[in-house]
């Protein structure tokens, strides 16, 4: 009965068919026990990794239109918000004001960017976006999730050592961002993916890392997932970020998992429809998370 006071407005992409934004978001939101309001920045028939993509984007005058009707009829009470898959500046622009006021209405209100830029040295929107992101968004931002390629566009820090992830989150924390959790790192040195995560919420700061196994494909939508398990387990576990880093993790590697599985019987294993995130499958998984892997203090 406790989460039923929290309500989020997730303001990112949507696919009609399959599983990436928030369709990948919602779901195990509501699952946790959170009332979800979503705004769709683009909306398409698929993911990008698809043949054929149709679809539409929504304008920065369009958001506003639907945020000010929120207002009109009293509907802007929300404990949280989510960002992540954003296409242009002008939107990017409307959607800093909207947390702004909505800051303004609720000091209390937390929110969690997941800065969508690219991934493996690519960008994925254009790069007017990044001194926007870094000058305005991440300031306002009580935590954020980089993968590490976004991370060292915004940070400005090439990481390739444990002290480079120190320098990182340390400067995130200079602009302002309470929580900071680097959601795949790959060091040179290492072949399993590593989680980071820093909290200067409380005192002492606390660190965190995660070793990941990494599977052998892909997948295009657990970004997103990753995003909302973790802001939904920071908030049950009143903040403690081990525990949410561990339950979002374990979670997370359950739905991968049975998605291979699922790939693994179809005709192409390797195709964006064979890889779509089995979200539904999981809802034991993402409800009552196992305990496999562990997450270490520093």
């Amino acid at each position: 009965m406790e989460d039923q006071s929290h309500r989020v407005l997730s303001i990112q992409s949507h696919v009609v068919s399959g599983y990436v934004g928030n369709k990948s978001a919602c779901f195990p939101l509501q699952l946790l026990g959170f009332e979800v309001d979503f705004i769709n920045s683009v909306q398409l028939c698929n993911h990008t990794g698809y043949k054929h993509i149709k679809g539409q984007i929504l304008k920065s005058e369009e958001l506003e239109e639907l945020y000010n009707g929120l207002k009109t009829n009293g509907l802007l009470k929300y404990t949280h918000v989510l960002t992540g898959y954003v296409g242009n500046v002008t939107f990017l622009t409307k959607l800093v004001e909207i947390v702004k006021d909505l800051k303004e209405k609720n000091p209390g209100l937390f929110y969690v960017c997941d800065p969508v830029l690219g991934d493996n040295g690519q960008l994925y929107v254009p790069k007017e976006l990044l001194p926007v992101y870094r000058d305005t968004v991440i300031p306002i931002s009580d935590l954020i999730t980089p993968n590490q390629y976004e991370a060292e566009l915004l940070s400005g820090i090439a990481i390739k050592s444990k002290d480079d992830i120190s320098k990182t989150t340390d400067y995130f924390h200079g602009k302002g961002v309470k929580i900071v959790v680097l959601s795949s790192v790959q060091l040179q040195s290492e072949e399993k993916l590593i989680l980071f995560g820093s909290s200067i919420a409380s005192n002492p700061k606390t660190l965190v890392s995660m070793e990941i196994p990494k599977l052998p494909s892909s997948f295009t939508g657990g970004g997103d997932l990753f995003s909302a398990l973790l802001l939904a387990w920071m908030t049950k576990t009143k903040g403690d970020l081990r525990a949410s880093c561990e339950k979002t993790i374990n979670s997370m590697q359950c739905v991968l998992m049975r998605t291979l599985e699922y790939a693994s019987g179809q005709g192409d294993p390797t195709s964006p429809a064979s890889l779509e995130l089995k979200l539904i499958q999981s809802k034991k998984d993402i409800e009552a998370p196992p305990n496999n892997l562990k997450c270490n203090l520093l």
